[in-house]
């Protein structure tokens, strides 16, 4: 993306599989491009063997387990924007993600907002594998400000129960 001048960030479920160090699998890329390169996306992916799908997802001959999907933008975790990326290094490239913490964050927006309880256990795995990149005060703010202080008390919780076993 970043070769065809399109800034973008991963989200969802792809990024929880990176920090959990491949103990959650997703079978998809949510990839969150500048709505101002928007309209490159196609011809890019097209350049690169993908194929549209239904909807805004695009598959690959290649890779059929997989599909990339590209939200609407801005990144937004509930009611907090901008959202800064972190970077990674791979094979020479970068990689726009979410933090640990915010990848936490998204996942437990859809616990708080619409009861996912799969996506609070993916919380709780970030937690657990990237326990010195959570900040938890920081996570604490933003669950009080999304109405949902019980999903941090409850993550608290279940942490404090793994690490007593």
């Amino acid at each position: 993306m970043d070769d065809a001048g399109i800034y973008s960030v991963l989200v969802g479920g792809a990024v929880v599989a990176i920090y959990t160090e491949g103990l959650y699998r997703s079978g998809d890329l949510d990839i969150v491009p500048d709505d101002f390169q928007r309209k490159k996306l196609g011809h890019t992916l097209e350049g690169l063997g993908f194929r549209t799908g239904k909807g805004r997802y695009y598959e690959h001959p290649l890779c059929k387990h997989l599909v990339v999907e590209f939200p609407k933008g801005p990144v937004e975790l509930g009611e907090e924007h901008p959202v800064i990326a972190d970077e990674i290094e791979y094979q020479g490239k970068t990689i726009r993600l979410l933090s640990p913490t915010d990848c936490v964050k998204d996942r437990l927006a859809s616990y708080i907002h619409w009861g996912t309880r799969d996506c609070f256990d993916q919380a709780v795995l970030v937690c657990q594998r990237q326990s010195e990149r959570v900040d938890l005060e920081n996570l604490r703010k933003w669950c009080d400000s999304e109405g949902g202080s019980y999903a941090y008390e409850e993550l608290l919780k279940q942490l404090a129960g793994l690490e007593s076993e």
